[in-house]
């Protein structure tokens, strides 16, 4: 079998992380352990997890068997992780960072970035891990007064104690990166934001280039993921899958629409994350960076966008406005 190999994206320090990674999110139990494996025999180098999805053992796992196997070595890989939103007090940053590694059964994390820019009241693990959004386990949401910079101090300790490679940040706007860019001894290396056809994000992802971030897009697939979760705003919107406009540029490239979204975002030189049921998805969405598009094609595709978020806390946590 011939592997395909993920272009790269340099980052701010030379380093060249893989464009396409493999995304871990609603991978659960064995099946989280057996994708992660697969995905690294078939080439993936970069796999994205967060303590929030509640599998990292299990995505440790695959990783580890791969390792043992001789298919990769640790230094191949990139290994992603987030810190969840009720560890940003300094005092418990590092808590969770080494419970992820543990669970990972790594010594350091290629990427770390603060899954959100909301800090809520601190869950401890014997209570119930991964905690959350909500404090009591069911339906309060409990905030805390924790500004970004103690977080980000504390994750700069850990940067220096070779525990995190490169920091990063999830789910934050510009304005947000600005102030952050103020005090931030060690600059963040990549933002990782919801992009896809219906939620281009032009400016956010100028604004991060310019800055010498390189930006991530997750739910590539736009609605699909959340179609999953019953979300009502996904499934009142037409899957890109099946989209007219998707299709007519698949076919004219032979190509499966996947292929099609994933190299949309790939020519604006984004990274993705998709996730994969099945080795052929995942060799499928490999070998998407194997053609180009044409201008006329790319703004197609960008003109589906309508500015509509599928992740947004606000939709299901009182509260959690992180988005105007």
């Amino acid at each position: 079998m011939v592997m395909s190999r993920s272009p790269t994206l340099r980052l701010r320090d030379g380093s060249e992380m893989p464009q396409i990674g493999m995304g871990t999110w609603k991978h659960y139990g064995t099946k989280a352990a057996d994708a992660v494996y697969a995905g690294l025999q078939n080439g993936y180098r970069l796999v994205d997890g967060a303590c929030d999805y509640g599998n990292e053992k299990e995505c440790g796992d695959g990783l580890q068997r791969a390792i043992g196997e001789g298919i990769v070595e640790r230094a191949d890989v990139w290994v992603v992780s987030k810190l969840w939103n009720t560890f940003h007090r300094k005092e418990h940053v590092a808590e969770a960072v080494k419970r992820s590694l543990a669970d990972w059964g790594v010594s350091y994390f290629d990427i770390y970035y603060v899954h959100f820019p909301i800090s809520l009241a601190y869950v401890s693990p014997e209570v119930h891990y991964p905690p959350g959004w909500y404090f009591d386990g069911k339906s309060e949401v409990k905030h805390d007064s924790v500004p970004l910079r103690e977080t980000w101090e504390a994750l700069e300790e850990l940067v220096d104690a070779g525990l995190i490679r490169h920091l990063g940040v999830s789910n934050v706007c510009s304005a947000l990166l600005m102030d952050l860019f103020k005090y931030a001894r060690i600059k963040p290396s990549v933002l990782q934001i919801e992009i896809h056809p219906y939620n281009t994000q032009a400016r956010a992802v100028e604004y991060a280039q310019s800055q010498g971030l390189a930006v991530t897009a997750y739910s590539s697939f736009g609605p699909l993921g959340f179609r999953e979760l019953s979300s009502p705003k996904a499934l009142r919107t037409p899957p890109l899958f099946t989209h007219p406009a998707v299709i007519s540029v698949a076919q004219k490239h032979d190509a499966t629409p996947a292929q099609i979204i994933l190299r949309w975002a790939t020519q604006r030189d984004l990274a993705v994350i998709p996730k994969s049921n099945t080795p052929e998805m995942m060799r499928e969405n490999l070998q998407s960076a194997s053609f180009n598009l044409t201008e006329e094609e790319m703004g197609v595709i960008s003109g589906l966008d309508v500015g509509l978020r599928f992740n947004d806390p606000a939709d299901d946590f009182a509260g959690c406005y992180i988005f105007s």
